[in-house]
């Protein structure tokens, strides 16, 4: 298996520069960089490529909302260029919270928008000249919705590959199976690893089966919080307050993918009241709600035998990347975990 790790940049991504150096010493195999509404990930992932040599730097993820197809298939060409062909494009909806609340842009059918921005981009990748006729895109614009000036173009530069890795967030089983079908990769969230056939099971089959064998097999990029050694049991505390803000405020009531995947795990009563305390504002009553089950069974927080266990268990259960959260208070205690998950590995 390999190891992930996603950066934070909130505070500006020139102080995390030096941690990612000896993060990649360490054995971190893939940088991930968010974009939520901080800074663009495009502008660290740049920055990254100049100081790193052999990790690979992926989108954690590009919001496929806010840039054309085209801007998107130019910018990961750009970034696999200037990294020496390390580049993943991770691509996600995001969420109507970021989309039309941040953006002011519509979310809507994230999942025939993703399948049309994946073929768009990979058509300008092999440099063929850009016609495309679909439901959400059309290149170039017929006359009568535009000048009708426009002609195909194909990309000036010539990529270092004509096919750069795609990796999908993606939860619903629509979405799930459109990422089995077309991409490279696959990223869950809160990946639990005893309930992952049961509830994606069927969507991974259905995608797997369409696939083209060219592509080879799917990557899957789990993203536990990682914590090792005796008596850590108590930082899972640390993680209600993320699993509350998903579960419970990732939407409204019928509208939030993370309430659903909860309640698809086994715990819709307890989904029902975060969401109802979380809503409400009380946010740290919502956490507290949050079952210890549920942050044990996701994470990798525990005693080193504990923690080689879980991984055994979400290598069995199809994961290949581990995406993992440090938790730690300094860059060193956080390179030291990374070589010891590097040692369970």
């Amino acid at each position: 298996m390999r190891i992930g790790l996603g950066i934070n940049y909130t505070d500006g991504f020139k102080a995390v520069a030096t941690e990612v150096a000896d993060l990649e010493r360490a054995g971190v195999d893939i940088i991930f960089v968010p974009e939520a509404y901080s800074y663009d990930a495009v502008s660290a992932l740049g920055y990254l490529a100049a100081i790193t040599d052999r990790v690979q730097l992926a989108s954690g993820i590009l919001q496929q909302y806010t840039r054309t197809p085209t801007l998107t298939a130019m910018t990961a060409a750009g970034l696999d260029y200037v990294s020496d062909g390390r580049f993943i494009l991770g691509l996600g909806a995001s969420g109507p919270q970021v989309i039309e609340g941040f953006h002011g842009v519509p979310y809507d059918a994230p999942i025939g928008r993703t399948r049309e921005i994946i073929e768009i981009c990979r058509k300008v990748w092999r440099r063929e000249r850009l016609e495309y006729q679909g439901k959400y895109y059309t290149i170039p614009l017929p006359e009568g919705r535009g000048t009708g000036l426009g002609k195909p173009l194909k990309l000036i530069n010539h990529p270092i590959r004509e096919r750069i890795p795609v990796l999908l967030a993606a939860l619903g089983p629509k979405n799930v199976e459109l990422a089995a079908e077309l991409a490279e990769g696959w990223q869950p969230i809160f990946f639990l690893p005893e309930k992952a056939d049961s509830v994606w099971g069927d969507a991974l089959r259905a995608g797997t089966a369409k696939r083209d064998p060219a592509l080879g097999a799917m990557e899957v990029y789990a993203g536990p919080a990682l914590a090792i050694g005796d008596n850590v049991e108590g930082l899972r505390e640390f993680v209600k307050p993320h699993l509350a803000l998903y579960i419970g405020g990732m939407g409204a009531k019928g509208k939030n993918f993370y309430h659903n995947l909860a309640t698809r795990y086994g715990y819709g009563a307890e989904a029902d009241r975060i969401q109802e305390l979380y809503l409400s504002g009380q946010k740290e009553a919502a956490a507290a709600v949050v079952p210890d089950e549920l942050v044990r069974d996701i994470s990798l927080i525990g005693s080193p035998s504990f923690v080689a266990e879980r991984v055994q268990a979400f290598k069995e259960a199809g994961v290949t990347v581990l995406n993992v959260t440090p938790i730690a208070a300094t860059a060193a205690e956080r390179v030291k975990l990374i070589e010891q998950l590097r040692a369970l590995v």
